[in-house]
C-alpha cells in the first residue's frame, strides 16, 4: 500500500506537470495483474480525492480570475460613472426638494410679507391688525416701580425693551430694568442756582428721546436746556444752547443721531449729535409748542398748544403742513406710521390724523368723560396719547383713574375704545413697548405742566401695563388647557 502510494503520488505530480488532455489515457493504463489493479483503485479513489481538493483551490482561482476578467470586461467608463452620479445626484436634489417643498413655499411667503411690509411701512400704510386680539390685563399683573420723588413728567423705552428712562418734577432721571423692576442708574437733579457745578438738570425734566440703536439719550428741561447722555452709562455727553424757552418736545429720527427739538419759544430746532452741532431752526407755530415726534422721514410733526395746529415740517424742503381740529389746546401728539398720527386735546378729545388731509380722519369727543358739579362738568384733559407703530392701536391717558387703549378703524376712518386700564393719577406720559408686549405710564400726582389739580392717593410711579393677546383659535386654547 505504501509503496503503491508513493509510486502514485509521483506519477499525479507527473500528470499535473503535463497536459490536461493526456490525463484520463494514464489513468486506464495501469499494472496488469488484477490485485494491483483493485490495490491501485482504491487508492486512487481515494487520493484522487485529495488531489482534487488540490484542484479544487486551483479551479477557485480560476473562477476569481473568470470574475476579475468579467469585472474587467463590465468596468464603467469615466463619462458613464459621471451619469451614474449626475443621476444620484438629481434624485437626491428632488427628495430633498420634495420634503422641502412645504417649508421653502411657508418661507417664500414670510419673505414677501416681510417685504411688503417695508414697503407699505415706508409709504405710511402699514397697518397691522392688533387690536381684535388684545384682552385687559389683571390689576395684579400692572407693575409699579417707584423712585422718583414728585410726578413722573416723561419717559422712554429703548428699542429692544430691556431698559426704560423716566424723568420727573423732581429733575432727576432714572434707568430701570424692564425686566427686574430695579434702579440701575440715577441722575440726581440740582436746586435752582448750581446749574455751574452740577452735572444734570436743575430744572422739570419736560422730554427726553433715545436714539434707536441705544446710544444716546437726549433730555429738555423749563430751564431752556437740552443735554444728550450716553445712554449706557448715563454719562453726561453734551449740553445744547440755543432754546429761548422751555423744551417741551425731543425726537431722534429713526436709524439717525439727528435729533429734532420744538420749544415753548414756538421753533423746531435740528441738531447733529454726532457731531455735537446745531443744524437749522424752523419757525411757523402762533403759540408754545407741547409736543414733537418723529419716525424715519427727514421730517417731524408738533402739536401747536393753544394754537390749535399740527403741523409736518418737511426738514428738506424748509416747508411745513397745517391741520386744524380740535376745539382746545393740542397738548400731546405721535405717529402711529409715517402717514397717521393720533392728538389729544385738553377739550378731552383724541382725534387721528392723515397727513394728506387738513381735518382730522376721526375724533373722540370726551374721551376720558367729564368732571365736575352738574351743569358745570368740564372734561377730562388728554395728557398723554401713544401708539404701537405700524398698528391698529393706541392709548389715551388723562386724571380720570384710566388709561384708554383705542382701536383705529381700517384705514384709519375711525377710533373705536377697546379696553381700559385702572391706573390713579395724572398719566402724564404713555409708550409702548416696539413689539407690543407691554405699554409704560408715567402717573404723578399732578399735570406735568402744572398744578391745577392735586390728586393725593395717587402715587408718583412708572406702571408696566402687560398687553395680553387672545389665543388664535379655541383649539388652541383647548391645548394648552
Amino acid at each position: 500500500m505504501s509503496s503503491s502510494f508513493f509510486i502514485k503520488k509521483k506519477e499525479n505530480s507527473k500528470i499535473k506537470r503535463g497536459k490536461n488532455t493526456e490525463a484520463p489515457k494514464r489513468k486506464g493504463d495501469g499494472d496488469a495483474s488484477g490485485k494491483s489493479q483493485v490495490r491501485a483503485k482504491k487508492p486512487n479513489s481515494k487520493y484522487n480525492e485529495e488531489i482534487s481538493s488540490d484542484s479544487e483551490a486551483e479551479s477557485h482561482e480560476g473562477t476569481r480570475k473568470r470574475q476579475s476578467n468579467e469585472e474587467h470586461e463590465y468596468e464603467e467608463t469615466p463619462q458613464e460613472k459621471k451619469l451614474r452620479l449626475a443621476k444620484l445626484y438629481l434624485d437626491q436634489l428632488k427628495e430633498e426638494e420634495e420634503k422641502k417643498a412645504d417649508d421653502d413655499s411657508f418661507e417664500t411667503d414670510l419673505i414677501a410679507g416681510r417685504l411688503q411690509e417695508e414697503v407699505l411701512e415706508q409709504k405710511g400704510k402699514l397697518q397691522r391688525l392688533i387690536a381684535k386680539d388684545l384682552m385687559p390685563p389683571d390689576a395684579s399683573e400692572i407693575r409699579v416701580l417707584r423712585g422718583h420723588k414728585l410726578p413722573i413728567t416723561c419717559l422712554v423705552i429703548t428699542s429692544d425693551e430691556k431698559y426704560i428712562f423716566s424723568a420727573a418734577k423732581d429733575c432727576s432721571i432714572i434707568k430701570w430694568d424692564v425686566e427686574s423692576g430695579k434702579k440701575l442708574h440715577t441722575i440726581p437733579g440740582g436746586r435752582k442756582g448750581t446749574e455751574d457745578r452740577h452735572v444734570g438738570h436743575t430744572a422739570h425734566v419736560l422730554c427726553m428721546s433715545v436714539s434707536s440703536d441705544g446710544k444716546y439719550l437726549a433730555t429738555g428741561d423749563m430751564n431752556k436746556l437740552i443735554m444728550i447722555w450716553e445712554a449706557e452709562t448715563c454719562k453726561h455727553l453734551y449740553k445744547f444752547t440755543g432754546h429761548k424757552g422751555p423744551v417741551s418736545g425731543l425726537s431722534f429720527r429713526k436709524g439717525t443721531h439727528d435729533l429734532y427739538s420744538a420749544s415753548h419759544d414756538r421753533s423746531v430746532k435740528v441738531w447733529n449729535v454726532d457731531e455735537n452741532a446745531y443744524v437749522e431752526t424752523l419757525f411757523g407755530h402762533q403759540d408754545a409748542i407741547t409736543g414733537l415726534d418723529s419716525l424715519s422721514r427727514e421730517r417731524c410733526v408738533t402739536a401747536g398748544g393753544r394754537d390749535c395746529s399740527v403741523r409736518v415740517w418737511k426738514i428738506a424742503e424748509e416747508s411745513q403742513l397745517v391741520f386744524h381740529g380740535h376745539q382746545g389746546s393740542i397738548d400731546c401728539i405721535q405717529l402711529i406710521n409715517e402717514e397717521h398720527m393720533i392728538t389729544g386735546a385738553d377739550d378731552g378729545s383724541v382725534s387721528l390724523w392723515s397727513v394728506n388731509k387738513k381735518k382730522p380722519l376721526s375724533t373722540v369727543k370726551q374721551a376720558h368723560g367729564c368732571h365736575g358739579d352738574a351743569g358745570l362738568e368740564q372734561p377730562h384733559w388728554v395728557a398723554s396719547v401713544a401708539a404701537l407703530q405700524n398698528s391698529d392701536t393706541v392709548a389715551s391717558g388723562s386724571h380720570n383713574s384710566q388709561v384708554q387703549l383705542w382701536k383705529c378703524g381700517q384705514n384709519y376712518r375711525s377710533l373705536e375704545p377697546l379696553f381700559s386700564v385702572p391706573v390713579s393719577g395724572f398719566v402724564n406720559s404713555l409708550k409702548f413697548s416696539s413689539s407690543g408686549q407691554f405699554l409704560v405710564a408715567g402717573v404723578g400726582q399732578e399735570h406735568r405742566l402744572g398744578r391745577w389739580w392735586r390728586i393725593k392717593e395717587a402715587k408718583n410711579g412708572i406702571y408696566i401695563i402687560p398687553l395680553k393677546r387672545k389665543l388664535p383659535n379655541p383649539e388652541d386654547a383647548k391645548v394648552t388647557e
